[in-house]
């Protein structure tokens, strides 16, 4: 069977440096710490500005984007977490509504990248959230970054105020 590789994408260029806010639960706290070493590395390298608030845990993540969204200057969002199966429906549960409201968010306009990881056991997340392995945490930041390149992209042009210039008055 042929080997098939993961392709990314060039990282985008910005005339004005992104602001970006990253959402955590440390619930796991290595885990975590993972992931904000390869998100902050990839904002960082796209020369972007970047702050991180901690909220308990996973289900938390998108109601911090949300507030943020509303009442807060940043161009986007990066959520960081991990769920880890348990021997209850309660991870279906967290992994759904979770992935579900950062969707919602997405589609009201929120530039976010999910990197809320959804694993079997330990041994998953750690792999996954390794910033010199398959970091996770970048390839969220990278997704954010990406759609606020998107989002620049399609805006609407500046419409002036005031009068126009050279108009004939008479």
């Amino acid at each position: 069977m042929a080997s098939i590789t993961h392709y990314t994408l060039p990282r985008p260029e910005f005339d004005e440096a992104p602001k970006v806010l990253i959402v955590v639960s440390p619930y796991y706290k290595e885990i975590a710490d993972a992931q904000l070493a390869g998100a902050r590395a990839e904002l960082e390298a796209a020369g972007a500005t970047h702050e991180t608030v901690e909220v308990p845990g996973a289900l938390e993540i998108p109601t911090a984007i949300r507030i943020a969204y509303r009442q807060a200057d940043f161009d986007g969002f990066v959520a960081l977490g991990c769920v880890i199966r348990g021997e209850t429906t309660h991870y279906d549960t967290v992994c759904n509504d979770s992935s579900r409201a950062l969707q919602l968010l997405g589609l009201e306009g929120a530039c976010i990248g999910n990197g809320i990881l959804t694993v079997e056991n330990l041994d998953q997340a750690i792999v996954r959230a390794d910033a010199q392995g398959q970091n996770k945490g970048g390839g969220a930041a990278a997704a954010a970054l990406h759609l606020i390149a998107l989002t620049r992209k399609f805006a609407p042009a500046a419409k002036g105020i005031g009068f126009k210039a050279g108009g004939d008055l008479s």
